[in-house]
This record gives structure tokens, C-alpha cells and sequence, in this order.
């Protein structure tokens, strides 16, 4: 069996965890290699300090993502935290560099997948791998406009020659189980009526 690299991209959201927790229970087999991906934001700061930082702190939440999969048995892990680039470019990069087989990404509003495709025609051309994107549906509240985001994964499926899927995931949701019916009971309490039979006296 051929040993397949995977590429996880690690995010401070709840739709990078789903995306990786989806990833061990689905597509994960014996022997493949995950990479948790992360990259912190490009600064044009000439202090080394705050870069630093960034990588740090790029670092501990990439360690925590390994944590997920340390409780999965015979997971191989790398963790690769680097920069961003001005382009935006440094994830597609990082993916060739590392000969990867498959991207996992968890989509949210930011996700660099609706930023790629928007500054680019044909984003297909830049993956030589497969994309799996999560998307794990927000709840809806009364100032979200559901439009913004159909539009945003029509550009996505506007490049019919990329190996995309977007898998849609739903919370479980237990309906509420309505109190078990009492039955009605004509006298609740046996001792409550008491029969006396009294013998009418004869004068």
C-alpha cells in the first residue's frame, strides 16, 4: 500500500478541528502521513520579536491539533509552521513542496480557499493534488446572509477541472422527547375514599 501524504491546514477555528477530525475518521489509513499545516500572518515589521511570536504561538496551537490525532492509533504527524507570503500563495506552495496527495481545509468566511479564488481565475492549475473542504454549516442567525456564502463556493465550483470536493457537515441534532404520558388514574389514592357500612339502628 502506498504511504499518502496529507496536508491538514491548522487554523484558530472550529471548522479546521471538524476538518481534521473528519479527515481521521474518513479518508486517514495505516501508514499515511499527516501534516498539520499552519501559517501565521505576514508582517512587515522589521522586528524579529513579533514574528517570533507568531511562529510560537503557530506552534502550540499546531501541537494541540496533534493532540486530535494522538488519539487516534498509528497516526504518523509532522507539524510545519511558516510565514505567509504577500501573495497568498504559500500554502499551494508548501502543498508541492511537500508532495502531498490530498489538502484538508476547513472553510469558515476567512478561509484561503475563497481568497485564492477570488484573486484568481483558474485556481485548478495551481493544485497537483486533491482538495477535500469542509464545510460545517454555522447557525444561521438573523443578521447572516446565506447569499454571500452561495456565492462564495459557485466561484469554487466555477474550476471544473480541480480534484474539489466540499463535503457539507451537520451538527446531530436529538429531538426534544416530550414527557412519557401518565396515565389517568380515577382514584390516585386508595385510602383516600373509605366505605363505611353502618347498620341502621331499630328503636
Amino acid at each position: 500500500m502506498d504511504v499518502r501524504k496529507v496536508v491538514v491546514v491548522v487554523e484558530e477555528v472550529e471548522a479546521a478541528r471538524t476538518a481534521l477530525q473528519w479527515a481521521l475518521h474518513n479518508i486517514i489509513r495505516y501508514g499515511d502521513i499527516i501534516t498539520l499545516l499552519h501559517l501565521y500572518p505576514f508582517t512587515s515589521s522589521k522586528s524579529k520579536s513579533k514574528s517570533r511570536l507568531l511562529r510560537l504561538k503557530g506552534f502550540h496551537l499546531a501541537l494541540s491539533f496533534q493532540d486530535i490525532c494522538n488519539k487516534f492509533s498509528n497516526t504518523k504527524v509532522e507539524i510545519v509552521v511558516t510565514q505567509e507570503n504577500k501573495e497568498g500563495m504559500k500554502i499551494v506552495g508548501t502543498v508541492r513542496d511537500i508532495g502531498a496527495s490530498m489538502l484538508v481545509v476547513g472553510l469558515h468566511d476567512q478561509s484561503f480557499l475563497y481568497k485564492l479564488a477570488m484573486g484568481h481565475n483558474n485556481i485548478s492549475r495551481y493544485f497537483n493534488c486533491r482538495v477535500i473542504a469542509i464545510n460545517q454549516p454555522p447557525i444561521m442567525s438573523p443578521h447572516t446572509h446565506q447569499s454571500s456564502m452561495v456565492s462564495s463556493l459557485g466561484v469554487l465550483d466555477s474550476s471544473a477541472n480541480m480534484d474539489f470536493s466540499l463535503i457539507h457537515i451537520s451538527g446531530l441534532q436529538v429531538p426534544d422527547t416530550p414527557p412519557p404520558k401518565v396515565k389517568y388514574q380515577i382514584c390516585p389514592d386508595p385510602t383516600a375514599i373509605i366505605w363505611r357500612l353502618k347498620k341502621s339502628r331499630r328503636r
